[in-house]
Order: structure tokens, then C-alpha cells, then sequence
């Protein structure tokens, strides 16, 4: 199913397709084609606005959890802006750290999992 019609449908799309350098915000560059993907929905429908929410596996603090997942989700904000020219006011971002996983985070697999970005429409 496309980006859209999942975006349309399901109201949110939850990627593992984005990402960074270990504890860091810096995107990895083979990541941009699922921002592109996002930008290309946005560009298509501009009534769209989207809250980028970050994710992280449970390893280190909870509090180092929560600022790094905020930090990814407002550098995939910006690359949307920065990059393919999405209007500001169209995203939000923030970070929900280690509060919701959706697997078990004691395997190398559960925390790949675990580590997202979320995209939610508002």
C-alpha cells in the first residue's frame, strides 16, 4: 500500500526505514528516500499536517531516551523543510523515548523495532 492511502487510512505510518548514527539526531543518508516518499504525500495534499513522533529502544536513560527521540523527530521535521520545501506550520515533532514500545527490547530484533519514527496525522 502507498504512503498515502496507508497516511488516509490507518491515520499514521510507523517506519524502522529512518535511520541515525548510534545516540545521535544525524540522519543517515540512506533514510532519505522514506522522507522523500513523506514529502511527496505532503506535496500532493496540502491539507495534510503531521506530528513526527520519535521512538527509541530502552538502552541508556530514560531521560537521554526522550531528548533523543525528540532530536530525531525534529531532524526529520527539518530535513522536510530544509530539504523538499514542506511548510513548517504543516509539522509537528516530538518524543516519546522509551514509553512505547512495540517489542521486546532484550534482543538485538525487538529494539530495531523498537527504534521508529512515527508520522501521525493531525
Amino acid at each position: 500500500m502507498d504512503l498515502r492511502r496507508k497516511l488516509m487510512s490507518e491515520g499514521k505510518i510507523s517506519t524502522n526505514g529512518i535511520l541515525f548514527n548510534s545516540g545521535s539526531a544525524d540522519i543517515l543518508p540512506q533514510s532519505m528516500g522514506i522522507i522523500r516518499q513523506i514529502s511527496q504525500v505532503l506535496t500532493q495534499d496540502s491539507s495534510i499536517k503531521l506530528n513526527i513522533v520519535g521512538h527509541t529502544d530502552a538502552d541508556g536513560s530514560d531521560e537521554s531516551n526522550v531528548t533523543l527521540s525528540k532530536n530525531r523527530a525534529e531532524a526529520v521535521k527539518n530535513a522536510l523543510v530544509s530539504v523538499y520545501g514542506i511548510s513548517a506550520d504543516r509539522l509537528s515533532s516530538e518524543g516519546k523515548g522509551e514509553a512505547e514500545p512495540v517489542a521486546d527490547n532484550n534482543s538485538a530484533q525487538g529494539k530495531a523495532q523498537n527504534r521508529r519514527v512515527e508520522f501521525i496525522k493531525l
